[in-house]
């Protein structure tokens, strides 16, 4: 009987190392779909609602950008890395508590009921991915997973005080670009009075639904082209002087034309589809300041002299 020679032998085993690799890593997709469709199952009703709100409701249509940014993000973002993928099971545990306490209180608190559920039910399926796939595959992916959490709809309260204060501090910011123009005019509340024309920034004029998609669309921006924790979390802040900045703006223009052109611009196609006009400015402005934190992120290079000098020394030591 004629033994393989050794690099025979070696490929053979590779082969055969390749092909239990490949099937383990068939059965924990398998594992791993099936938890996932099991919970989908479980929360169906929540998670329709959800959609539905997503679908018909300004204040949440952000929401429906989180599931296809989230899963492309996973797949190139994973793609061709290789990981020792081995489950942990004990490392997933105090993520599943949470999700069930969460969902404790979203079944005890109907006022930000449906917010806790899908919160649990995010928090559930991150836990299955370590459960599953280990704690170096989860960080790895660790912005698309968390990302999720924004399927999670704000409870109405939290979006009230979010448009309030949106409404009062474009209110006054649209204030002071009048004063600053020279056009008289005077603050009360919401409601600015100018010559001849008086008008309010009611909810509707808040801009809260594009002020949560330019954040979401910061959020995605300073993922990928940031590297520092500190430079992503600064860009993300810089959305809320933005929004409001973008909303002035928006009311100024707005009334400047309906005083001096024409009053059809105060209830025309600008009024009330003009948004993504007034959005794309505030994009290109913050993808500007994206660019100036990059431009902070690099790394210093050293001084020429001194590399010399230390190679020099270097040298003198060998």
């Amino acid at each position: 009987m004629e033994l393989p020679s050794g690099s025979n032998f070696v490929h053979t085993a590779q082969w055969g190392g390749q092909l239990m690799a490949f099937a383990s890593d068939r059965s924990r997709a398998m594992l791993f779909g099936a938890g996932i469709a099991s919970l989908l199952l479980l929360f169906n009703r929540p998670l329709l609602t959800v959609f539905r709100l997503a679908w018909s409701t300004d204040e949440y249509t952000h929401i429906l950008l989180v599931l296809p940014v989230s899963l492309g993000l996973i797949y190139f973002e994973g793609r061709g890395k290789s990981f020792a993928a081995k489950g942990n099971l004990v490392a997933g545990i105090p993520l599943a508590l949470v999700a069930i306490v969460l969902l404790g209180f979203g079944f005890s608190f109907p006022a930000a009921g449906l917010f806790l559920i899908i919160l649990g039910f995010v928090l559930l399926c991150l836990s299955l991915v370590i459960m599953v796939y280990g704690g170096a595959r989860f960080v790895s992916l660790l912005f698309p997973l968390l990302f999720l959490l924004l399927l999670a709809p704000v409870p109405i309260p939290w979006l009230d005080r979010a448009i309030t204060f949106l409404q009062g501090a474009s209110t006054e910011l649209t204030f002071l670009l009048f004063r600053a123009v020279g056009i008289p005019v005077f603050k009360n509340g919401f409601v600015l009075a100018l010559p001849g024309l008086q008008i309010e920034v009611a909810k509707q004029c808040s801009g809260i639904r594009s002020s949560l998609m330019l954040l979401v669309t910061a959020l995605i921006l300073g993922h990928l082209f940031l590297r520092t924790f500190w430079g992503q979390l600064a860009f993300a802040a810089l959305v809320v002087p933005f929004a409001v900045a973008k909303n002035a703006v928006r009311i100024f223009t707005l009334s400047v034309l309906g005083m001096y052109v024409n009053r059809g611009f105060l209830e025309g196609h600008l009024h009330h589809d003009g948004g993504i006009v007034f959005f794309v400015l505030a994009l290109g402005g913050l993808m500007l300041v994206l660019q100036g934190i990059r431009w902070l992120e690099r790394p210093a290079s050293p001084l020429p002299m001194v590399t010399k000098d230390f190679e020099e020394l270097n040298s003198g030591v060998k």
